[in-house]
């Protein structure tokens, strides 16, 4: 079996990581592992069983029963639980409750990283969060620190909140990134820093199809690309 490529795209909450390693991956012709999609494909798995967000110990028992995977089909992204497409039912509200109550628990997250390690073990992948390079990929063959300035960030939510006709407060956005941001780099498990290796991508002033280039420079530099 021929070598598999790795890139992990780390950053805080509004650097455009998602945007960013989507739209790469597409040129790369990798999977894009939307590792969001994951935790809520498990969290759709409790729901049915009915577990509650506050059952820990049966979260966790659970857990070891959950199979969940990435595949793609015709360019758009399915996500298989345990055999099942769920793509069409992990977006609703109950399941985004869910997922983000039941993401605190140890057993999940290191379910889930086991599971994502797997997938990247058997292909071209790109994966991006807050401590892919730190701790799933550790081995990346290229790791990106994506990020900007708050002050930017808060204005790129401003303008998306603004555009779908939701009232917003650009102070108050901002103020929700910078405590975003602290707890993100300041929790107990696998925080968001920039991994030693990982090269710093500061979006502020660069627009997306700018900041794809700069990655696909990175990659080609490596020797990732299409052909791999």
């Amino acid at each position: 079996m021929s070598k598999s490529y790795n890139i992990a795209i780390d950053g805080p909450a509004g650097a455009g990581k998602s945007t960013i390693a989507r739209a790469v991956s597409a040129k790369l012709g990798f999977v894009y592992v939307d590792t969001g999609a994951m935790y809520r494909a498990m969290a759709l798995y409790f729901i049915r069983r009915g577990i509650r967000p506050d059952e820990e110990e049966t979260v966790s028992e659970a857990v070891k029963e959950v199979g969940v995977t990435i595949s793609y089909e015709d360019g758009a992204q399915q996500v298989i639980l345990n055999g099942e497409n769920v793509s069409g039912l992990i977006r609703t509200e109950a399941v985004s409750q869910m997922a983000s109550a039941s993401s605190v628990y140890l057993p999940v997250r290191e379910k889930l990283v086991e599971l994502q390690k797997e997938l990247a073990r058997n292909e071209n992948v790109i994966m991006d969060g807050r401590d892919i390079g730190t701790c799933v990929l550790p081995e990346a063959d290229l790791k990106i620190y994506l990020t900007a300035s708050t002050a930017v960030r808060a204005k790129r939510r401003y303008d998306e909140l603004t555009e779908k006709g939701e009232p917003c407060s650009l102070e108050e956005i901002e103020k929700e990134i910078e405590e975003r941001d602290y707890r993100d780099m300041h929790r107990e498990n696998s925080p968001l820093k920039q991994a030693e290796d990982a090269v710093l991508v500061d979006t502020s002033d660069l627009t997306i199809d700018e900041v794809i280039g700069e990655i696909l420079k990175l990659a080609a530099d490596k020797g990732i690309g299409q052909k791999n």
